[in-house]
């Protein structure tokens, strides 16, 4: 699809949503993987859905060296020139630190029944080890406090990136020493709030922070050795079995899942060798993490047997990865179309599109996983450069439910970015019409999931607000509320004021 053609679909999507069922019904027959309107129309969630939105630490609260934090990998990354686009940091972001009670009472007005946030390492333990820093323990005590009053249900991600620098300077992810820190980590916010949290996912995104930061050098600390990035992996899966048992030793109520990123793989043609490329794909973004709790082993991810020793794989540390989750928690923004590089002799990254590398199309994406993984742009792509592809969503969760034996699920993100600001001759009013066709949409095949069996207990809007999108930086918008950054005027999104009518009656078409 040209620009122009491009340019050309999203006006029409915008238009249809704003001219209503008949618009949106002709939009479906033009679009490729649209929704058709009947199917939006029958769309149901069951009694007690948890309608949700997400946040992340770095992304939202600002504050990076009050109260006694540490300094992260990424106020170090965002420090230094030329990382982030526009020379944006998170050092103020949405200044949520100060203002949660504002965010949360808006989260309420929204009729939010789950608020899923992470809490920042170095604000508990400002180089990572030792006891406790109280003010950062006292700060989400109050967090978690302001989200019952609320009636929100507090979904806490343990990790979510930012890593103390202070143990980056130790080596980082691929020092499996982190494993047995990180477990500490989690046993303290276990017992200092798992009275009031009894969800908790440790990790947001593994396979995005360990490939991004160690293998490509994407993300901090801005490495790019393959073998650093299966040392950091085979760490996480140790530290996630850590840390579960961790949790479990300090609260009687806590329930341990996940936050995966996850995108569904169709192999590019119909042959053997695609085929089989989109399985590795599956096993690798998607699964790897998974897999190692789960059953204590890796998937089938690599051409040939998997790289132990490369690792770092030491005897016994499938009883150590393996500790079962109570749930399974991922995301979905887009998919990927897959294809077979076994024969390709040179590999080499490629460039960084969303929450993954897409490969060169002239080689694979490495030497191990020997595939190509490209995003298609069959649909329409948001400003954010995403193609939006509902039936992903359906084809992913229906997957994850056949391959685990029906788990509940969390989705625990969902969301596209669209630059719409507020509107002048519209009394101040934000417009986002096509963030309201992506979630209709979005949702209408979350509900078909849900009528053929799948165990989706919950859906997290990225995100509550607009935010410090990485090295993205100010440059993209995915929130609910939008967020002026020269003052911190919070403005509910038409998008905004929708989700909560949807939430209100638990079906979409409102």
């Amino acid at each position: 699809m040209d620009r122009r053609e491009f340019v050309s679909g999203a006006l029409t999507a915008a238009g249809a949503a704003l001219l209503g069922g008949n618009a949106r019904a002709t939009m479906s027959e033009q679009t490729p993987g649209a929704v058709s309107s009947d199917a939006v129309a029958k769309a149901r969630f069951p009694e007690g859905f948890l309608w949700g939105a997400a946040t992340a630490a770095y992304q939202v609260e600002g504050a990076w060296n009050e109260d006694g934090k540490g300094e992260s990998i990424w106020d170090r990354f965002t420090h230094t020139p030329g990382k982030v686009k526009g020379g944006t940091t998170g050092d103020v972001a949405c200044d949520q630190y100060h203002l949660y009670a504002q965010d949360l009472a808006l989260a309420k007005r929204l009729n939010l029944k789950s608020y899923r946030f992470s809490i920042s390492w170095p604000r508990i333990q400002p180089t990572g080890v030792g006891a406790p820093n109280m003010k950062g323990v006292d700060h989400y005590s109050k967090v978690v406090d302001a989200m019952l009053e609320n009636g929100l249900r507090p979904f806490c991600t343990i990790y979510h990136w930012d890593l103390p620098q202070a143990l980056e300077d130790k080596g980082g992810w691929p020092n499996r020493d982190l494993a047995n820190y990180y477990a500490d980590y989690a046993g303290i916010l276990a017992k200092h709030l798992g009275d009031r949290i009894t969800v908790w996912a440790p990790f947001n995104m593994p396979w995005s922070f360990t490939y991004m930061g160690y293998g490509v050098g994407a993300f901090p600390p801005g490495r790019a050795n393959f073998d650093d990035f299966l040392k950091a992996a085979h760490t996480v899966s140790l530290a996630q079995g850590q840390a579960l048992r961790a949790i479990k030793a300090a609260s009687s109520k806590a329930t341990v899942g996940s936050a995966y990123g996850m995108c569904p793989a169709y192999p590019k043609t119909d042959s053997e060798a695609d085929r089989a490329a989109a399985a590795r794909y599956h096993a690798m973004n998607n699964v790897f993490f998974l897999e190692a709790a789960m059953k204590g082993r890796y998937p089938k991810a690599f051409v040939g047997e998997p790289p132990l020793e490369r690792m770092g794989y030491r005897a016994g540390d499938e009883k150590i990865m393996q500790a079962p989750l109570d749930w399974v928690g991922f995301h979905y923004y887009t998919r990927r179309v897959v294809s077979d590089a076994s024969d390709v002799r040179a590999f080499g990254g490629g460039g960084f599109s969303g929450t993954e590398i897409e490969a060169d199309p002239a080689t694979g994406r490495d030497p191990l996983t020997r595939f190509r993984a490209e995003m298609p742009a069959e649909g329409p792509l948001t400003e954010s450069g995403l193609e939006v592809w509902p039936r992903g969503i359906y084809d992913l969760v229906m997957q994850i439910s056949r391959e685990y034996d029906y788990p509940a699920i969390e989705i625990t993100e969902s969301g596209c970015g669209y630059l719409d600001a507020p509107y002048e001759k519209e009394n101040g009013r934000v417009p986002d019409m096509r963030r309201i066709a992506f979630f209709r949409e979005d949702l209408a095949e979350l509900a078909r999931a849900l009528a053929d069996g799948a165990k989706v207990r919950s859906f997290h809007a990225w995100s509550l607000i607009d935010n410090f999108e990485w090295a993205n930086g100010h440059s993209e918008r995915y929130g609910l509320i939008y967020v002026d950054y020269r003052d911190q005027k919070r403005t509910i999104k038409d998008s905004g004021h929708w989700y909560g009518r949807v939430i209100a009656a638990n079906r979409l078409d409102v």
